[in-house]
This record gives structure tokens, sequence and C-alpha cells, in this order.
């Protein structure tokens, strides 16, 4: 947030990001609401998060996948990767 990688994306005619990482309930989930909020859709492979906890990883999956993102798993998103890069 407040950096200029918005912009930049943005620029880039970018509409749609991946978000990936660590500690699933707090820098991926934070990351997603940002960029939900500077209007990219979001993806986010569940098998390229993690937490410390399953507990955690799993709500904040379920959360996000309510509210901001498309959960999938990585392979769905590698299809899809696929499938845009062809045409």
């Amino acid at each position: 947030f407040g950096s200029p990688l918005s912009a930049l994306l943005t620029g880039a005619k970018v509409d749609t990001v991946i978000v990936t990482g660590a500690t699933t309930s707090g820098c991926v989930r934070a990351t997603v609401v940002d960029a939900v909020q500077s209007g990219f859709n979001v993806l986010v492979p569940r098998d390229c998060c993690g937490d410390r906890a399953s507990a955690p990883h799993e709500a904040s999956l379920y959360d996000m996948h309510q509210k901001y993102a498309d959960v999938t798993d990585a392979a769905d998103i590698l299809k899809w990767l696929s499938s845009i890069i062809e045409k």
C-alpha cells in the first residue's frame, strides 16, 4: 500500500494479480485487500500460500474467497495463464 506498484501495473494494462506467499492471515490477505481496493481482479492459489497453523490459513482463504479473490490452486491458474498466452 502506498507504493508505485499499482500505477506501474495499471500503466502496463495489468488487470489481474496472482498473490502468493507466507502468512496467509497476514501479508497475503492484506495484499489481496489492497489489490482489490486498487481495482485488480485477484487470484490466490491455495497451494502457494502458508501460515503458522492450518486454522488461520483455511479461515483466511475462506474469507478471501467470499469477499475479495478467486481462491483456487496453482494448476488451475497455470492452465488459465497458458490459455491466455497462446492467444
